[in-house]
């Protein structure tokens, strides 16, 4: 199987033997790193990472995983870049692309990580979007393989706003792979009605279970990961909060919840997570609404069966999977070496 050139926008473009493959490439990748076996498959290439909006583990992933592949990343903050400002995306596009090999993108609208794929001539890969966020998916389903197994007839759980990007992609995901999935929310809060029909057609042939539920101790029973994100996105302004709080409060990941999923169950997250009072945004959210923590408690989030830190790692492990499978010539033979 070969993916050479092409661009990792989200899962609904890739089929099951397609997103395996880069889980064993990533897995295969991590037990070289592991093993302190150099895996510079891409020597000599240079990549863009444009960031309209930051992170830690994003940008932390691409360039360690950019570096130890033998290539030189190149940072664009929100500042550090004219796109979509002086200058159109298409434009930028067509200038990256004849000094760069390939090209991260975080941000904003998919149409935009798509004009960079459309007009730049390189690999583009989509490190977060509104509607997608596929190469964190990735690094979930390497983290449930690890401890499961397979993902195949595993259940998650997405408890909160599954409106957004993370719950939609772990849902093409879990559809994708055969993964049961649920969304755990008002039913507001439930994914987009047309990326559910889609999914649906995908499930029926993967053997996956799509659920809808507003019952939190009824989602969650058997499940073996219970996922949750943040109740407001980066880029929401802060008066939606009051509202989500009286919302979502109800689906906050508890001990009690945990409990009831059984013990087989397992606490995933994205990060950044509130969880505690170590942060501005949790320090201030106590200070306006008296809680102690957001969407999880901290003593799940530091409990026995959090794996958020295998899953945060990950990020690296299966994002050098796509920037190799997307970037090097003679991959196989390099890493069965």
């Amino acid at each position: 199987m070969t993916l050479k050139n092409g661009s990792f926008l989200t899962l609904l473009d890739y089929s099951a033997e397609e997103i395996e493959y880069l889980l064993d490439l990533a897995a295969a990748l991590k037990a070289q790193k592991k093993a302190g076996i150099p895996h510079r498959v891409c020597e000599g290439k240079n990549v863009a990472l444009i960031f309209e909006k930051t992170s830690t583990r994003t940008r932390c992933a691409f360039e360690v995983a950019a570096a130890d592949l033998g290539m030189h990343p190149v940072y664009l903050d929100p500042s550090a870049s004219q796109i979509g400002k002086k200058e159109s995306i298409a434009d930028t596009a067509r200038v990256l692309g004849r000094m760069f090999d390939g090209i991260e993108y975080r941000g904003y609208g998919q149409e935009r990580v798509e004009a960079l794929a459309k007009y730049s001539g390189v690999p583009v890969w989509n490190g977060l979007t509104n509607e997608y966020h596929p190469t964190q998916v990735l690094a979930d389903m390497l983290t449930v393989r690890e401890h499961f197994g397979s993902v195949r007839g595993k259940k998650l759980v997405f408890m909160g706003d599954a409106r957004y990007n993370m719950a939609s992609s772990l849902m093409i995901g879990c559809a994708k792979l055969g993964m049961d999935f649920t969304a755990c929310a008002p039913q507001k809060y439930f994914p987009p009605k047309d990326l559910i029909a889609k999914c649906e057609a995908i499930a029926a042939v993967s053997g996956a279970h799509l659920c809808f539920e507003t019952d939190p101790s009824a989602a969650v029973q058997g499940a073996h990961v219970i996922y949750t994100d943040v109740w407001v996105s980066m880029g929401e302004d802060e008066s939606v909060w009051k509202t989500r709080i009286n919302d979502l409060e109800p689906y906050r990941v508890t001990r009690e919840i945990m409990a009831i999923a059984g013990v087989q169950c397992r606490f995933m997250h994205c990060l950044p997570a509130f969880h505690d009072l170590e942060t501005g945004i949790g320090l201030d959210i106590y200070q306006k609404f008296g809680l102690t923590c957001m969407e999880v408690e901290n003593e799940v989030f530091e409990g026995e069966s959090s794996i958020v830190f295998d899953e945060a790692e990950n990020r690296m492990h299966t994002i050098k999977a796509v920037m190799a499978a997307t970037l090097a010539e003679g991959l196989q033979a390099a890493i069965q070496a």
